[in-house]
């Protein structure tokens, strides 16, 4: 068994167009998306409608939740003009997909871990805004009950792998479309890839375990990093061209 993951789009559509044709390139035809797919200053539409045409196994994440459980009034700052972009079909279909699921009963798919769409699952923010991996027993207290053998997550846009006592796996692939942003959940602080390029993962199963290759796929972020800057988010910007908030 063999496929691809990606996670956090948001809205960054030449960084999902690049990644797909990497998928494709590897001689991949199965693929899993984790959600936020459009919320952010770029281009939600375009991605959407990229999505939703792709063949693909989708959860919902956080952000996607927030452009179809509240008014435009109480969306924030990256949802709200990603919701302006969207039609009615975009959200009709955002409507249809899980929080989580199995995927041929052999893979965990959740956005962040698999009660919350918002909490950090293999990262834990510290008081002072610091971010450190999350103690091995929270890890594994979350993935209690979890029967798959590998458990996929997104939400940080931090590519990592755990390996859980018991042989488990959890991986995140890391962010298509968002190598950093600022937030203030639950404590202020920033989250940053260190290159703007776009991330996905190769999963295969290999003697009943699994195994991982994390993929960093060059695009044309200027360009998107540009459209950030026009739309009014420096900073966004900043991540896009440089992996790094400045």
């Amino acid at each position: 068994m063999r496929f691809a993951a990606i996670a956090d789009v948001h809205g960054n559509h030449l960084a999902l167009e690049a990644v797909t044709a990497d998928i494709r390139a590897q001689g991949i035809d199965e693929i899993v998306n984790l959600g936020d797919m459009a919320s952010g200053p770029l281009d939600a539409r375009r991605t959407m409608d990229a999505l939703m045409a792709l063949d693909a196994v989708h959860v919902l994440g956080n952000h996607d939740r927030y452009l179809i459980d509240r008014p435009p009034e109480k969306m924030g700052s990256w949802d709200r003009p990603a919701h302006a972009q969207l039609e009615p079909g975009h959200l009709d279909w955002l409507r249809a997909v899980p929080p989580a699921r199995v995927y041929r009963e052999q893979v965990f798919l959740c956005h962040a871990t698999p009660s919350s769409d918002e909490v950090y699952w293999l990262e834990t923010v510290l008081p002072d805004g610091a971010v450190r991996m999350s103690p091995w027993q929270a890890i594994e207290e979350a993935a209690r009950g979890i029967g798959q053998r590998l458990i996929l997550c997104g939400h940080s846009h931090i590519a990592r792998a755990v390996r859980l006592g018991d042989g488990r796996l959890i991986v995140n692939p890391g962010s298509v479309g968002c190598p950093g942003y600022r937030d203030i959940h639950p404590y202020p602080h920033v989250m940053e890839a260190g290159t703007p390029d776009a991330r996905y993962a190769i999963l295969e199963s290999e003697d009943d375990r699994w195994r991982v290759t994390f993929r960093h796929v060059p695009y044309d972020h200027e360009a998107m990093a540009a459209l950030a800057r026009r739309n009014g988010q420096p900073e966004l910007a900043s991540a896009l061209a440089t992996g790094w908030i400045r």
